[in-house]
Formats: structure tokens, sequence, C-alpha cells
């Protein structure tokens, strides 16, 4: 039996929220630590290196209600939104607008790629690929191609979870071999697609939008279905959202959706545990 979990993009939140779930399912005793294969797109990629890093769950979760030393605050504004929904909105060929997002990304100003890379080393307890299978995803922001990194691609994790986590606008692009990357979620705010082959996946998405020629996760996880998979998909409750916020980039709103996704998981831990097994 092989199980999957599959975790998406939602800014710093978004990882909280993550870690509030996996922490209550842990303690009602669905593991999804356990998974063979972990997913990570974004913020899922930040706790998917953690994750398979062998860290314990409870511990990672404490580090989320701690004050948030570290972390930069931005804002993903309107206008950022805005800039995103017209570079990738405007052509039905996927690759094409995500090629735009690039462009639109390499022309922003943001932070040096070397004041980024330093958080993205201080959110990973480890700087080494684990030897559980992680897929980390990302985007070319020349090309538009969609690119999956593992611990096979000759590429360092850091650069891999940075690449997955530079929000176009906000954060620079990573460099990696010469190309530049931005985050995979301009691909899929999820890619749960990835977890094909999987006989059960859960999948933690603290945003399931999509845009343009984007794949939703509904179609992904239809396609897992129609495949033979068991899937269960989790997405922010009436509470999670409140206490999540507008600003997913806020490190201050950390906490407060630590503790929702922990309190919801009490809700989604049977359907949790009849796909895990």
């Amino acid at each position: 039996m092989t199980r999957a979990l599959v975790l998406g993009g939602g800014g710093v939140t978004g990882v909280a929220w993550e870690w509030g779930v996996l922490a209550g399912l842990a303690e009602r005793g669905v593991a999804l630590a356990d998974a063979d294969l972990v997913v990570g797109t974004s913020a899922g990629s930040v706790v998917g290196a953690q994750l398979c890093s062998g860290g314990p769950v409870e511990e990672s979760f404490e580090a989320q209600v701690a004050p948030p030393r570290g972390e930069v605050a931005a804002r993903l504004g309107f206008a950022a939104v805005a800039r995103l929904l017209w570079a990738g909105g405007r052509s039905r060929d996927a690759v094409a607008a995500r090629a735009r997002i690039g462009a639109m990304a390499l022309a922003a100003r943001t932070p040096s790629e070397a004041s980024r890379r330093a958080v993205i080393e201080s959110r990973l307890p480890r700087r080494e690929w684990p030897a559980r299978r992680l897929l980390v995803t990302a985007v070319d922001a020349h090309s538009g191609e969609f690119v999956v990194f593992d611990a096979g691609s000759g590429v360092s994790l850091v650069d891999a979870v940075g690449a997955s986590c530079a929000v176009p606008g906000v954060w620079p692009p990573v460099t990696i071999g010469g190309r530049r990357f931005v985050d995979g979620g301009m691909r899929s705010p999820v890619n749960a697609d990835l977890a094909s082959g999987a006989e059960r996946v859960v999948v933690l998405a603290p945003t399931a939008a999509a845009f343009g020629p984007m794949p939703r996760l509904s179609a992904q996880v239809a396609a897992l279905r129609a495949a033979g998979a068991r899937v269960a998909v989790v997405t922010p409750d009436a509470a999670a959202r409140a206490a999540i916020g507008r600003n997913v980039l806020d490190p201050a709103r950390r906490a407060a959706a630590a503790r929702a996704g922990r309190t919801q998981a009490a809700a989604v831990a049977d359907e949790a545990a009849a796909v895990w097994g």
C-alpha cells in the first residue's frame, strides 16, 4: 500500500495551518508523517521538507505558535493579485500564462535572493534531502516550464524550497544552474496530480483557488479517484479562514492559524483515518 501526503501552498499561515492539522491528526492516531511520498508546493514544500527530516510533529507545531522570529512580513495585496491575474489569466495556454507570470516576477522589485535564502535556511532543520521521497514544485520564470525537484535532481534542498516559495512580485525568483524559478503554485496551488500511482492520498490545501488555465484541485482529485486511489481533502474551515485572515504572508497570524488547524483536525480525523488506513 502506497500512501501519499500532498501539501499545498498558502504562505506562512498555510505552513502554520498545515502543522496544526498534522499535529491534531497525529494525536488522534492518524500519522500522516508516515507517508511514502510527500508532495510539497510553496508553503507545503517547507512543511514537507521539515516533516521528511524526521523532527517530531508536536515540536514543529510548537514552533508555529512561538513568536515568529526570522520571518519577514510581506503582503500579497490587491495590486499584486491583480497583476498575477492579468499575467496568468490572458491565455488558455498554461505554459504561456506561467511565462507571463515569470516575466512579471523577474521585473519586480523585491528583497535580495541572499536575504530570502537566509529565511528559507532558517525554516529547515536539515539542509540535505531526506531519505523519504519528497517532491518539490517550481516554475521556470523564463519558459513557464513546470519543474519538480527531488533528491536526484542535483539541486540543493534549500534552493528547491526557496524556488517553490518564490511568490511572484513579492519574493525574488531563485537562481539555480543559471535558470530562475518561481513559486510552484503558479502551476497549481496544490499539484495533487503528482500523487498519481499512490493508493491512499491525503491532501492538505490551505488554498485551492486557481485562475486562468491552472488545473483545478477538484479535477486533480477526480483523476486520482478514477485511477483507484482513496483520497481525502482538507481545506480550512470557517474558523481557520478567520484565523488566517486576508494576508497569508503575515507572520503575526501564524499562531492563530496553527491553533485553528489543530482544532479543525478533530472534525476531519475520521475521514482522514478511513483513507490513511
